[in-house]
């Protein structure tokens, strides 16, 4: 593999800033880890407009240089790949800035706000020759594993209804992922993963997207409490994807249904299958698998390199904005909506 030349002009290490280190769950941090693991990439350049957040970069990772704007950054340090790790709605100006000053971009989940920017995003990176991906690093969950290929296998037949469950009743967190007008709603938070595995098992074009959205309990955040979405796909199958601060009662977080069988996941490490060999019903358990999420930048620096395969396409991760935008449009008028550029979305996706 390694003599295979570089279909953008690389070499290794894949020279790679972090745009946003610090604020939550030290992501900046694990981004540089993952990075590092590859063995073919290497962190140079830190950028955050938090002092004290440089400092801890600067004691976790002596050797790497510090900047407090990204246009300090990209205006002095030479480097391939910006990592973008910073609240949702900077992630389409910030993206559209790296891409123009000729930088490969990863941006974190979930892609942008709008459809319209993920294909701004998307346009950019066309235009310059430049990878684009999105950090659907659970693609790559050991839950999410087992299912597809309990599915790939055609143990439960040709999946055509799918539920899908996440949240409880409990106040949201008073900080940036509950203001909407940061994070986008309470979709753009754990949705996007949920929409990033549901497209991976229900690999069929979309048609159109029903949403209901609720505010009715926790009134001093400015995200909805409750939100729900219905997607029809070509062929009549259907998902329901539900996120919920006010959910009193528990549900699985996958229920699935095939025309030979079904699978249910309640988050407890194992699923449950029933299918039918020769007439008779089985129950079976099946383990998780095993997660491994650093195969994500493995991934990315193959493809730097040798050009093998993008997994994570900028296409596939607008497809789920597409679904969140669409989702609270149709709340707010009251019908399902036709969702745009599916002629421009390579189908199926692989997964891992």
């Amino acid at each position: 593999m390694g003599s295979v030349r570089s279909p953008y002009g690389l070499s290794e290490p894949v020279t790679c800033a972090i745009i946003g280190y610090g604020g939550a769950f030290n992501m900046g941090k694990h981004h540089a880890e993952w990075i590092h693991s590859t063995g073919r990439m290497r962190v140079v350049a830190i950028c955050d407009i938090d002092e004290e957040r440089l400092e801890a970069a600067r004691s976790d990772f002596p050797d790497v240089s510090t900047y407090s704007s990204v246009t300090q950054l990209l205006s002095k340090h030479e480097f391939d790949l910006a990592v973008i790790v910073t609240p949702h709605n900077t992630h389409a100006p910030i993206a559209l800035q790296c891409l123009r000053s000729g930088k490969h971009v990863v941006v974190e989940k979930p892609m942008c706000i709008t459809i319209r920017e993920a294909t701004a995003m998307i346009n950019e990176s066309r235009k310059r020759n430049l990878m684009l991906s999105v950090f659907h690093n659970r693609r790559w969950d050991g839950d999410y594993l087992a299912i597809r290929e309990v599915v790939s296998k055609g143990v439960v037949g040709d999946v055509f209804h799918i539920e899908m469950f996440g949240g409880g009743y409990g106040h949201p967190g008073r900080w940036w992922r509950s203001d909407k007008a940061i994070s986008g709603g309470a979709f753009y938070d754990w949705g996007a993963h949920y929409l990033d595995w549901l497209l991976g098992v229900m690999q069929r074009r979309i048609l159109a997207v029903g949403g209901f959205f609720h505010k009715l309990v926790w009134n001093d955040v400015t995200n909805e409490d409750n939100v729900e979405a219905v997607i029809k796909f070509e062929g009549g199958a259907v998902a329901y994807v539900q996120l919920s601060h006010t959910a009193a009662a528990r549900k699985p977080r996958w229920f699935i249904l095939g025309t030979r069988g079904a699978i249910v996941d309640w988050g407890e490490g194992t699923l449950t299958v029933n299918t039918f060999i020769n007439g008779l019903r089985a129950e079976a358990k099946v383990p998780y698998k095993e997660s491994r999420w650093q195969s994500y930048y493995e991934n990315i620096a193959a493809h730097l390199l040798y050009g093998e395969p993008l997994i994570v396409k900028p296409e596939q991760a607008r497809r789920t904005i597409a679904i969140m935008e669409l989702a609270e449009r149709s709340s707010k008028v009251g019908r399902m909506l036709i969702v745009p550029y599916e002629d421009e979305v390579e189908l199926p996706y692989l997964a891992p």
